[in-house]
């Protein structure tokens, strides 16, 4: 799923290409992509953008009007910007919006279709989808530490909630962690406050680390190749790869759809933690630390 650095980059290549530009016309390839029902789609035609934003993770068009058009992409939602008029991908393609100077194609590589596009009137009306969390950004530690702390979760909980923190999802909570060297199933609530204060600067850095590298990567062209699986990740994706801080291979739990991805020396104490359905089925044989794990797989 698109997260903060990606949806800024995105933003950035959609002011360039769409800012004080007329939307011409609106072509549905999958009328479900639609979440709401008034003001209708068609309202949005012949508008021109006054302003992009973004929320939590979703691309935001201010409309004259009044109107605000969002869109969140979800898991495998993306966006391709095409010339004028370009047809919607018959298989992936869920809806063309037709700009002067190019076409903005919404698609999903999923057969869960859960990419979702509200037009919506007035700040109000954009408010309601807003869950509330804290743009990290600029924060003040105060105002990370009330956030962080606010409900017991743990770490890993925290940072993706989208009511405690903004547009940080899977992907870059598992570069924070291992940057801050904390471990995800920490209980925030138990963090030091020299912990808290870590963290807090990880995530700024992080997501700034990543942004700056993503718009670099993207230059002056529109960014194709967003994916939640980046070379120069050191843990998030590298499942039994070297961590690149101790060369500790990178584990995981798994849990529904999710993966969290960690280093057992640099953020556990060299602790493994259970993964729900390996530890299920080995009971007592799941090893307890990375050194017992790597004596198994040497055939110790």
């Amino acid at each position: 799923m698109p997260e903060l650095p990606d949806i800024t980059v995105y933003l950035e290549a959609l002011q360039a290409r769409t800012l004080g530009e007329v939307l011409l016309g609106v072509r549905l390839a999958s009328p479900f992509v639609v979440r709401s029902v008034s003001p209708p789609m068609k309202d949005a035609v012949g508008k021109k953008v006054l302003g992009l934003r973004r929320l939590g993770k979703r691309i935001v068009f201010a409309l004259e009007s009044n109107l605000f058009l969002a869109i969140h992409l979800m898991v495998a939602g993306r966006f391709r910007w095409k010339e004028p008029g370009a047809k919607v991908p018959a298989r992936l393609g869920l809806l063309a919006l037709d700009f002067p100077q190019g076409t903005l194609l919404l698609t999903e590589a999923s057969t869960k279709k859960r990419a979702a596009v509200h037009l919506l009137a007035g700040e109000e009306g954009l408010a309601s989808l807003d869950r509330g969390g804290l743009e990290v950004m600029g924060a003040t530690l105060d105002a990370f530490t009330e956030a962080l702390t606010r409900e017991s979760h743990t770490l890993k909980r925290a940072l993706t909630d989208p009511r405690l923190f903004s547009g940080i999802g899977n992907a870059y909570s598992d570069e924070i962690l291992h940057a801050a060297k904390l471990s995800p199933v920490r209980l925030a609530r138990q963090l030091s406050p020299a912990e808290v204060k870590r963290l807090h600067q990880k995530t700024e850095a992080t997501l700034a680390a990543w942004t700056d590298r993503l718009r670099e990567e993207a230059g002056d062209q529109f960014p194709e190749k967003v994916t939640a699986f980046r070379d120069g990740m050191a843990v998030h994706g590298r499942y039994k790869q070297p961590c690149p801080v101790c060369g500790t291979l990178v584990q995981r739990i798994v849990h529904a759809e999710n993966e969290t991805n960690y280093c057992p020396r640099c953020q556990t104490g060299g602790k493994l933690l259970a993964d729900r359905s390996l530890s299920r089925l080995l009971k007592d044989d799941w090893p307890k630390t990375v050194e017992e794990w790597e004596d198994r797989r040497a055939g110790g």
